[in-house]
């Protein structure tokens, strides 16, 4: 069948080999030299596997038939197959259902045809080579009879045989296998049971709790397990049930404790079904309905706040940036801190922190003692639109083979696991988020379906891919997509399908479409065409650039403020109340923050001023003015560290305080104190005695804190492998290079015979000046050629190319490209 399977592919057309590399990228890493390899890389079990685990239930159900056939299979043939599985109901109903399947099985075979997992024409499908072993067993179906009693004995298969085709049968009605005394026991008793009426008449000899048992095993699993199975019981003794069963066949000892259906009598039980109420659709998404338009905003109400989450937080770890775990993440109190300063809880901020991660907007700052700090690309990211900074978030987050759902369980050696550690890597999360996505895509705008009808159709479009903590992923998908503004009250929004789109595997209509449907216009419909940004943009709210000054010290922000003015505020102000307005509050530490960034309390001021919409209050002048008259009149720098005024009184003042006796300082002169206290922590302990205190470099100048300041380099944006397809340009060049091998490979000589006579011997120089003039005209040469135990033997080349001594040359008697050493090379002739 493989040389069948070879010339069928042979005769495809290119289109059709770059659709197969589209369904199966797998193939051509690396692209195989030849048609020939192809075949034989699509028929690896590996292979094979990969594909059979892209299939719905149903289309896997299509290549279980197939491969259940001895022989051939005719298309009309196949579909009465199939047709046997659906369930019977009304007249409408059938023929809504036999519609159904006609559409539904074309689409099957095309998809198997396409993929290379069936070949033929319709009058002769075939499994492809390798199909047969990925699928067995087969529709849940136990292993052959002739495999369930490989391992028993002769003779207790001859005692077997003889109480189930007992004396008075003729055996030369039955198959020729079971009527021949030569044939194996093993063989004989396969074809027996494989014989029309045999496990009818069997299983009406055995007890009914016997049929409710081999009833509980026809629809899978095939094997149960049962003390002493392997017992010795024939029909006149058997007394039990799996007794009655085991002595006539029906079931059959596959271990000491287990025995196991064979397929004939599975088959016989399911009453000539292969599989049980199959379905050509998928299961119903069910869900609430909900207005499009009113999702769609929603969604983008999230994706702007979460925007400005990730902005906060870089914001935040430019200045106080946490440590890195030395087994790598972030460490739960790190994550703690986090979360209750961007008052969120837990699993959102690590959320936060991992999609920041996945945009390369936060890295690692160094391998040992490393902190986490926002890259450069960074600042890039941050002077962009709104709408184009959500859109490199959600598709890092679409993309990205992490978990952050995962983030506070414990491993398997019950260990936490850490956000930005390296355990949550999940090698199937990016597929399930996407595949999360098809399915909210599928069910039409306007429906929000439930997790559970989600989790069912995940499961019926891949039956057979057993990823671990599958509907988990999917869980957490539903819940980071709400977050992140891809959903709004749990519908898909229009920049969401948008979003979709970037990931043509799943963007893109890969099968029949089922569930609800609405005619109603929205941002789902509109989200056909476009970029997400695009999309949305006109629901954000528009960022404002005035805030309102209270006496209280509070500024209240009516919106969302521009990014500049927004960062000051963080700077200047501390955050009160988050909500429809952001509340903030000015405070002597929070504008001593803002001096210690350099700025002054001119600029404070004009800063305000340009951007209140009312005056200044007198409470906020005197506050700045007074923090900024106090601020820097001490210096403290490295001696360990120093402090230095200007004004002794203060230094008296300071060295008498008893908070500073830990500090161990000493008077150097009137207005110079030394500590071996470091520079930063003699800062903040002054800081926490009252005093305003202002770092400075060894030259005496002002180190100014920015909270920018602070970057590291980060790595680029990549994705999951499954979560992008293979390049088109690729596949076209891989098809080309296959096709081009595979003519080269027909077109092949075999190698030649080697001239008769004695070997060429010449002079050296002579040879080398003949090889040479070969080379330029391209001619054919016979040479004697020392092997490597010295014997002489004759080559006819066609030489290439002569350098460093070697001769690189076509071998005609060896079929071959060959390096010659010159030195070994006893003689040159021309070819007759």
């Amino acid at each position: 069948m493989g040389g069948d399977f070879t010339a069928w592919l042979r005769g495809r057309a290119d289109e059709q080999l770059r659709a197969l590399v589209a369904a199966r990228p797998e193939l051509i890493m690396p692209v195989p030299p030849h048609v020939e390899g192809l075949a034989a890389r699509a028929g690896t079990p590996s292979a094979v596997g990969r594909a059979l685990d892209r299939l719905d239930r149903f289309t896997l159900s299509v290549a279980e038939t197939l491969t259940l056939q001895p022989g051939p299979l005719a298309y009309g043939e196949l579909r009465s197959l199939i047709a046997r599985a659906l369930p019977h109901g009304s007249r409408a109903d059938n023929r809504r259902r036999a519609a159904e399947l006609d559409i539904a099985l074309r689409e099957a075979v095309e998809r198997l045809r396409t993929a290379c997992l069936i070949f033929g024409p319709d009058d002769a499908l075939l499994p492809a080579p390798g199909v047969r072993g990925a699928l067995d067993p087969p529709a849940g179906l136990g292993p052959p009879a002739a495999d369930v009693f490989r391992h028993h004995s002769p003779e207790s298969l001859t005692v077997l045989l003889a109480d189930i085709a007992p004396a008075g049968t003729d055996a030369a009605e039955g198959p020729a296998d079971a009527a021949d005394p030569t044939a194996p026991p093993g063989r004989r008793l396969a074809a027996l049971l494989a014989a029309p009426g045999t496990v009818e008449r069997l299983i009406a000899e055995v007890s009914p709790q016997a049929r409710a048992a081999l009833d509980e095993l026809a629809w899978g699993p095939p094997s149960g397990r049962v003390a002493d199975a392997r017992r010795e019981v024939r029909t006149a003794t058997a007394q039990s049930p799996i007794e009655q069963l085991l002595a006539r066949g029906l079931l059959g000892a596959t271990g000491e404790e287990t025995v196991t259906l064979p397929r004939e009598v599975a088959l016989f039980l399911r009453g000539g079904r292969i599989h049980q109420d199959l379905s050509p659709s998928p299961p119903e998404l069910d869900g609430v309905a909900r207005d499009q338009a009113l999702a769609d905003r929603t969604a983008a109400g999230q994706a702007f706040t979460f925007v400005r989450t990730v902005e906060e937080l870089c914001e935040l770890w430019s200045h106080d940036p946490p440590g890195v775990l030395r087994a790598g993440g972030l460490a739960v109190r790190d994550l703690k801190r986090t979360a209750q300063l961007l008052d969120l809880p837990e699993w959102a901020a690590g959320l936060v922190v991992e999609v920041t991660h996945a945009a390369g907007l936060i890295a690692s700052g160094g391998s040992v003692d490393g902190e986490w700090l926002p890259t450069s690309a960074y600042d890039v990211w941050r002077v962009k639109a709104t709408e184009d900074r959500w859109a490199v978030l959600a598709t890092a987050w679409a993309g990205m083979d992490r978990a952050p759902g995962l983030i506070g369980e414990r491993d398997e050696r019950d260990r936490p696991i850490n956000a930005l550690h390296p355990d949550l890597r999940r090698s199937a999360a990016a597929e399930v988020r996407l595949r999360t996505l098809s399915v909210l895509a599928a069910v039409g705008p306007g429906i929000a379906p439930t997790p559970a009808s989600v989790i069912d159709r995940l499961a019926w479009e891949q039956p057979r891919r057993r990823i671990a903590h599958r509907d988990r992923l999917a869980e957490f998908a539903l819940r980071e997509a709400e977050h992140i503004g891809v959903t709004g009250l749990g519908v898909l929004s229009g920049h969401g399908r948008a979003l979709l789109r970037a990931f043509p595997r799943y963007g893109s209509s890969h099968g029949r479409s089922y569930g609800h449907s609405s005619g109603e216009g929205s941002g789902a419909e509109a989200g056909a065409e476009g970029a997400p940004a695009e999309l949305l943009a006109p629901l954000l709210p528009k960022p404002v650039d005035r805030v309102l000054l209270q006496a209280d010290l509070t500024a209240v922000a009516p919106g969302p403020l521009v990014s500049d003015l927004g960062r000051w505020l963080a700077l200047a102000a501390d955050v009160e109340s988050k909500g429809g307005a952001t509340v903030y509050r000015f405070g002597e530490g929070s504008i001593r923050r803002a001096l210690d960034a350099g700025q002054s309390a001119g600029e404070l001021l004009a800063m305000l001023e340009r951007h209140s919409a009312t005056p200044v209050p007198q409470p906020l002048r005197y506050l700045i003015t007074d923090v900024a008259r106090r601020h820097g009149r001490i210096r403290v720098g490295t001696a360990s560290a120093y402090i230095r005024c200007d004004d002794p009184a203060v230094l008296d003042e300071v060295v008498a305080d008893r908070r500073a006796a830990a500090l161990r300082l000493r008077r150097l002169a009137p207005t110079v104190l030394a500590s071996k206290t470091s520079r930063a922590s003699l800062v903040d302990a002054l800081r926490a005695m009252g005093y305003a205190p202002m770092a400075e470099s060894l030259e005496g100048d002002m180190l100014v804190a920015r909270a920018d300041a602070r970057r590291t380099e980060g790595q680029p944006l990549t994705r999951a492998a499954t979560a992008t397809g293979p390049d088109p340009d690729i596949v076209a060049a891989a098809v080309r290079a296959i096709r081009a091998g595979d003519d080269a490979h027909l077109a092949r000589r075999g190698p030649s015979d080697a001239p008769r006579g004695q070997v060429p011997r010449s002079p050296s120089t002579a040879t080398i000046s003949a090889l040479k003039e070969a080379i330029r005209q391209g001619a054919r040469v016979w040479i004697g050629y020392l092997d490597s135990q010295g014997h002489a033997t004759s080559r006819i080349l066609e030489p290439a190319r002569m350098e460093g001594g070697y001769l690189t040359a076509y071998d005609e008697t060896r079929a071959a490209v060959h390096r010659f050493a010159l030195h070994r090379i006893t003689g040159i002739a021309d070819v007759n």
